[in-house]
């Protein structure tokens, strides 16, 4: 069975049901593989866990959203 696997923060249970959906279809229109045969994980992670130039990224964003 195809494994898709995707790592990223916090998602609500739309953009999950969302992604699921699209990357199982785009992948099985793709490789020419049935729907039911792909498996897709969503890994979530928190904003602390990721880390972007030295800083982590809860930070990174957080400085972001007051700079506006």
């Amino acid at each position: 069975m195809p494994f898709i696997q995707m790592e990223a923060g916090k998602l609500t249970k739309e953009q999950k049901e969302q992604l699921i959906r699209g990357f199982t279809k785009l992948a099985s229109e793709t490789l020419g593989i049935p729907e039911d045969k792909f498996i897709v994980l969503l890994k979530e992670n928190e904003l602390d866990n990721w880390g972007t130039g030295g800083k982590m990224l809860s930070k990174v964003l957080a400085d972001q959203s007051t700079d506006k």
